[in-house]
């Protein structure tokens, strides 16, 4: 601050002895040297403003009586405004923003700040004791907004341990304090440990125009959960490329990474696997994390949603010697849940399970899991040979996605080898057409598959705040349910609660559709049936479909109607 200084008295607002009667005042109590000048009685706050103006050749602004938008401070980190004594005062349209400066000229702060904002600056000059003061008045809002998220989860993880990469953080000795990356740090252990507590499948960090928005995945809903200053999304962003060991300098390309924390609970020391995609979008990377939680992995058959006859039925065929399994449905139906819990089960000392994911979600214990990576040539197909080479007797296939990785899997069940695989399909039926559609022979299907498995996730109606609804005859025989079977419905409706964040939704099960490879199907899909008739045959047969298996679930009070609705489609 010498400079301005001297410019003060080189203008003739300020003596010499004055001046250094100021800076020994500055020195002594630590004050800024305007704010010296200003106490000592030397200038007023209006006099200092004059000045500058005239030193400058800015126009000045009294931050006592301009009125300074909230959103336009948001734009800039507090930290920031602190260290270097400015504060954005108002937007200008879409690509530029006004700025008060203590003292503006500083190229490299121009530049800094042009990176935060991705706004051009039109520039005014303040004095030092209004800038801080309008910080203070202005950010204490969003400061107190963060600071009670930060510490509703502290409650929660008051000495837990975080691993990222290969560091080992303290969360519960983490301090706002602690240097500039601090307050970052601590925010995003806060939205991490903040998901696991409500039990969330992805958190999604999306940097806009104006502000940093982070969502929480809860039983298949995207709910809000925080909105902060778009200037701190740069710095998260860093934060979680430096856990899952990205390159913090490539903002341009995706990235795909992977972080593991620890954390004390009641129950002692839990891990999480959380797995990173970042892409980068017009206002900066959009990160979101997928939690990968073993504790909610469920290996038990039994508690995944199959009904009696059906667990059955699948159980019959995974343990069959040879031949393929599918299970299909779209990204986020269970597949992986039901695959790992059909390995579990399969998973004895004599026998050899190998595995191609991508990418591998949870650690097996006695499964041979292998990593796919197709930029260094380690594709699925590629994987299917090299376990063809390794006496195996069960292999899992993440993804059937080309006629190569097809045609190799149908070659492994047909020569002694159970195969278990996935493809994304609405049905079983639409299953056998999508691979004649990708170039398998129909005789292939008909040799080698065994059994289609389709799935989907509804959700489950909150016991908390569920209550028997009255519905029409009518809408239950529209959605498919029988006549006969009407007096049997047990209607709820939820009007949502905390426990269920206003969603009526608490978990969530799975709804399941078992086409069997029977002699009459393997006749229809040689002759070239469509999937429609694939179902009508297979339904006569005793198939039971998605919508059933939905309805199944609606009768005995554990969904909604709308629930069945979107999971499945009326049968025909």
């Amino acid at each position: 601050m010498a400079k301005i200084g001297e410019l003060l008295v080189k203008e003739g607002y300020l003596k010499s002895d004055q001046l250094q009667k100021a800076q020994e005042y500055s020195k002594r109590t630590g004050q800024n040297l305007i704010s010296a000048i200003i106490n000592l009685g030397f200038l007023t706050d209006e006099q200092i403003l004059k000045a500058k103006e005239k030193i400058f050749k800015i126009p000045g602004v009294d931050l006592n009586k301009f009125p300074v938008q909230k959103s336009a401070v948001e734009l800039i980190p507090r930290d920031f405004c602190e260290k270097n004594i400015l504060i954005p005062i108002q937007t200008v349209g879409d690509q530029a923003i006004l700025i008060a400066f203590a003292e503006p000229g500083n190229l490299q702060i121009l530049d800094q700040i042009r990176f935060i904002t991705k706004r051009k600056i039109q520039s005014v000059v303040g004095t030092e004791p209004s800038i801080l003061a309008a910080i203070d008045r202005y950010h204490m809002a969003s400061a107190s907004v963060a600071q009670g998220a930060l510490a509703e989860v502290e409650a929660f993880s008051e000495g837990d341990v975080a691993v990222g990469g290969d560091a080992v953080v303290n969360l519960a000795g983490v301090d706002s304090s602690g240097g500039e990356d601090a307050p970052i740090v601590k925010f995003v252990h806060t939205i991490l440990l903040e998901a696991i507590r409500l039990k969330a499948s992805d958190i999604h960090f999306e940097p806009y125009e104006k502000r940093l928005r982070v969502r929480f995945r809860l039983d298949g809903n995207l709910v809000e959960v925080q909105n902060q200053p778009v200037g701190i999304a740069s710095a998260v962003a860093s934060r979680l490329k430096i856990m899952s060991k990205l390159d913090i300098a490539e903002k341009r390309r995706p990235q795909d990474g992977r972080i593991k924390i620890q954390f004390k609970t009641t129950k002692g020391i839990q891990d999480m696997d959380f797995r990173v995609s970042v892409m980068p979008t017009i206002h900066g990377e959009k990160i979101v994390l997928r939690l990968l939680d073993k504790t909610n992995l469920q290996l038990d058959m039994t508690k995944l949603g199959f009904e009696p006859d059906d667990l059955e039925l699948f159980r019959k065929h995974i343990h069959m010697p040879q031949g393929m399994i599918l299970i299909t449905g779209p990204t986020g139906s269970g597949k992986t849940t039901t695959i790992y819990s059909a390995l579990a089960d399969l998973n004895k000392p004599d026998v050899n399970i190998s595995t191609a994911e991508d990418p591998v979600e949870f650690n097996l214990e006695g499964i041979n899991q292998l990593q796919v990576n197709p930029d260094i040539g380690v594709t699925f197909s590629e994987a299917l040979k090299t376990f063809l080479r390794q006496d195996p007797d069960i292999i899992m296939v993440g993804e059937i996605r080309d006629l190569e990785t097809a045609e190799i899997a149908a070659k492994a069940a047909s020569t002694g080898h159970l195969v278990v695989s996935t493809l994304h399909t609405n049905d079983a039926p639409q299953t056998v057409t999508r691979l004649i559609e990708m170039g398998v022979a129909p005789y292939v299907i008909t040799s080698t598959i065994n059994l289609i498995v389709a799935q989907r996730l509804i959700g489950k109606i909150c016991d908390t705040c569920k209550v028997l609804q009255k519905v029409p005859d009518q809408v239950l025989l529209d959605l498919g349910a029988d006549y006969a079977e009407l007096g049997e419905y047990k209607i709820f409706s939820a009007k949502g609660c905390n426990v269920c964040h206003g969603s009526g939704i608490k978990g969530r099960i799975a709804i399941f559709e078992l086409l069997v490879m029977s002699d009459s199907i393997k006749e229809a899909v040689l002759k070239g049936a469509s999937a429609n008739e694939l179902r009508i045959i297979a339904k006569k047969e005793g198939m039971r479909t998605l919508r059933r298996s939905a309805l199944l679930k609606l009768k005995r009070g554990q969904t909604t109607i709308q629930e069945v609705i979107n999971s499945s489609v009326r049968d025909v």
